[in-house]
């Protein structure tokens, strides 16, 4: 990683727009990628250049805006823009929160959300207390883009010209601003006192610090780079979807290099962090959210959705399984378990080592103890399993009175018969048997056979009803 200088960072984060073409209720920046809202990509990426201030411009549905701020991990400020009057003015309200010293202020914009830390280090770095530093890009249609002006040399800038404003002969230029710029925080805010909204549109534009930069002696640096998904916006579905493929690309890509065998890469949705052991394989269409650990040697089948789980060494998770954790109360799966096929473990599911669940079993805030078996069309529910327990077909624990839950206890070796109901609170003892089709309301005893069903009866020449005529 390149090393910027040692002035204090601060970053102004632009997330006042209203995104008119997403055509949504939702504010612009709160739309999500990879599971979280562009914003908060933009926030941690400032937050991984140990930014001593952050401050986000709102104005849009600015409440909405600033509540969903403040349930993300970064310690930010927030100011707002009434009314919208271009970038320039955005920045300008930003700026009385911003000391008068040798710090360095980077400006992103809040849509933006895919700009790697590296190429933003090298921009400070750029920067370096002295400098303009613009971050550029050659696009084959630039159109839209504010266009970088530079010398006869062809080196130093000397202008970004925004494409309503620009001439014919301005407008064939292919090198475009990209929104972000670096710049020393007390020769800014002396640009944007300057500011002035002489243009086309009537705005305020951030762009125009360059021309009193210039005009100032100050040199303006610029550094072009090729990856055009550092620096796309989101203003539609179109562009969020694109972005989308882009993210979920080059995640797979780094797991890959990691050593994650990956079915097909263009297959996979992360919306959230995945961290993977050695020799791990993911089949196709697989979702993985929250907070996801896939430990040495597992092994996920196709069209899983896994969501807040730790999975352990050797696990195998088969087709169409869901595994539905949620923050604070995770599932886990013990090594060498084996889920599914269309299983599904819901929050607190807790499965030791060479745990079996089948297909159409249902786990939800129930531990099941090394060796614990439940193959087919079951359910265990607040409940603890012991070691060896053989569940059968067909089987519920019925764990709600409808006001309270209440807690199953099956001790080890305890083998229950298909299609029986366990009528919680209760406790099954070790090694003890409950024969099919039972309900059992009361505890039973340790190493009996346990029948709790009508006596089966016979009648003999039994006329089966008919259909009047």
């Amino acid at each position: 990683m390149i090393i910027a200088s040692m002035n204090q960072l601060n970053v102004i984060i632009m997330a006042a727009g209203k995104g008119t073409r997403m055509k949504s209720a939702t504010p612009k920046v709160l739309q999500r990628l990879g599971g979280k809202p562009l914003v908060q990509h933009v926030l941690e990426t400032a937050k991984s250049l140990d930014a001593a201030q952050i401050v986000v411009v709102t104005g849009h549905e600015a409440d909405a805006v600033e509540a969903a701020l403040a349930k993300m991990a970064a310690p930010i400020q927030t100011v707002r823009q009434m009314p919208q009057l271009g970038t320039g003015h955005c920045v300008q309200q930003a700026s009385p929160l911003l000391a008068d010293d040798d710090s360095i202020t980077l400006i992103l914009s809040g849509d933006v959300p895919l700009t790697q830390s590296k190429t933003l280090q090298t921009l400070i770095a750029q920067c370096a207390d002295k400098h303009l530093a613009l971050l550029t890009i050659a696009f084959d249609d630039p159109t839209g883009y504010g266009r970088i002006v530079r010398d006869r040399a062809g080196e130093a800038v000397t202008a970004i010209v925004e494409h309503k404003d620009a001439s014919f002969e301005q407008r064939v230029i292919h090198e475009c601003y990209s929104g972000i710029m670096a710049a020393p925080t007390r020769l800014l805010k002396n640009w944007l006192a300057k500011l002035d909204n002489h243009n086309a549109a009537g705005e305020f534009y951030l762009t125009d610090v360059v021309k009193h930069a210039v005009a100032g002696g100050t040199q303006v640096l610029a550094t072009c780079i090729t990856d055009h998904v550092e620096v796309d916006g989101v203003n539609s579905p179109v562009q969020l979807a694109a972005l989308e493929r882009a993210l979920q690309a080059r995640i797979a890509l780094a797991l890959m290099e990691q050593g994650v065998r990956l079915a097909d890469p263009a297959r996979l949705d992360v919306r959230g962090t995945l961290t993977c052991g050695t020799d791990v394989d993911i089949d196709v269409n697989c979702v993985f959210a929250g907070d996801v650990q896939l430990g040495d040697n597992v092994s996920i089948g196709a069209n899983c959705v896994i969501t807040d789980a730790t999975i352990e060494s050797g696990a195998l998770i088969q087709a169409f399984t869901h595994i539905e954790g949620q923050a604070g109360k995770p599932v886990r799966v013990g090594s060498g378990a084996r889920v599914g096929p269309f299983a599904r473990l819901r929050p607190g599911a807790n499965l030791g080592e060479d745990v079996h669940i089948g297909n159409f079993v249902e786990v939800k805030n129930a531990t099941l103890a090394k060796g614990a078996k439940a193959n087919h069309l079951a359910y265990l529910g607040d409940a603890s399993i012991g070691e060896r327990v053989n569940y059968g077909a067909g089987s519920i624990t019925a764990n709600y009175d409808g006001v309270n839950k209440h807690k199953t206890v099956i001790e080890a070796d305890v083998h229950v018969g298909s299609n029986c109901v366990i009528v919680a609170p209760v406790t099954l003892g070790a090694g003890g048997t409950i024969g099919a089709g039972s309900t059992v309301t009361k505890d039973a005893p340790a190493g009996s056979l346990t029948v709790a069903r009508g006596k089966q009866i016979s009648i003999a020449n039994w006329q089966r009803p008919t259909k009047k005529s």
